[in-house]
């Protein structure tokens, strides 16, 4: 299940993608656009900084604006970051692979088949999703809907 923290820096992220790209937002101006505990969106914002999604200023003026266009952060990067690997079994993942303890036989385990189906197929969908097309995606729905 996808953390609340994980949620949190999808919905600042997107908050920013919105933006103009030289625009720094203030961290309080995200928490409140988008109703997200301000203590708790700072501790995100510092850790999305850290693996070079965000960039920052300090003092006046600063704040918080993309490190990167839109179309180069996923979905899965930002998952990854926040929540570890995508993998439901430590055994079918890709960037934290570890044997597990108790198969007999990784080649014919009926689980590690399945569960590995569920990683591709979870993987494909969050590193194919960046959020300039999620944004776009929802413009789309809001144009047909209107």
């Amino acid at each position: 299940m996808l953390s609340q923290k994980c949620k949190y820096a999808l919905q600042a992220l997107l908050v920013l993608a919105r933006g103009n790209s030289d625009e720094l937002l203030l961290v309080s101006d995200i928490a409140e656009r988008e109703n997200l505990p301000k203590k708790f969106l700072e501790a995100i914002l510092l850790e999305l900084n850290r693996n070079g999604l965000v960039r920052s200023r300090r003092g006046r003026g600063g704040g918080y604006a993309l490190a990167k266009p839109a179309d180069l952060i996923t979905f899965g990067q930002v998952v990854r970051i926040m929540d570890g690997p995508l993998a439901l079994l430590s055994c079918v993942s890709v960037n934290y692979y570890r044997k597990c303890d108790d198969c007999r036989d990784e080649q014919t385990c009926e689980i590690r088949r399945v569960m590995r189906r569920v990683r591709d197929a979870v993987a494909h969908e969050l590193d194919g999703t960046s959020l300039a097309q999620a944004l776009a995606e929802g413009k789309a729905r809001t144009v047909l809907e209107g």
